[in-house]
């Protein structure tokens, strides 16, 4: 009977160190920034959607945002595709610690 206490112990540590390298995994996965590639690709996909891109950048250096009191990093992108036959061009910006799309203009 002491032996079952022990292994019922033992596997209630284990199952709850496996709970918490879940919930520790998680977390990390959250807290970690997105590369300029990601974010290009995130651009490049929802693009893809409507047509097929001819063109895509992306700067891999952070620039300094302040709009009002927002400040943040963000990075600086474009696409080229054709629309009705003719070359049309986007400009991203993409926030630096989330990769949320702050704003996409065509040019």
């Amino acid at each position: 009977m002491h032996r079952q206490i022990q292994y019922g112990g033992l596997l209630a540590v284990g199952m709850a160190g496996v709970a918490g390298g879940f919930s520790i995994g998680g977390l990390l996965k959250r807290l970690r920034r997105p590369t300029p590639n990601q974010i290009l690709n995130q651009v490049k996909r929802a693009f893809l959607k409507e047509a097929p891109i001819e063109g895509s950048w992306i700067e891999m250096k952070k620039a300094p945002l302040q709009k009002f009191a927002l400040r943040t990093d963000v990075y600086y992108g474009g696409i080229t595709r054709y629309e009705d036959g003719q070359l049309v061009q986007y400009e991203f910006l993409a926030d630096a610690n989330t990769g949320s799309i702050l704003d996409i203009y065509r040019l």
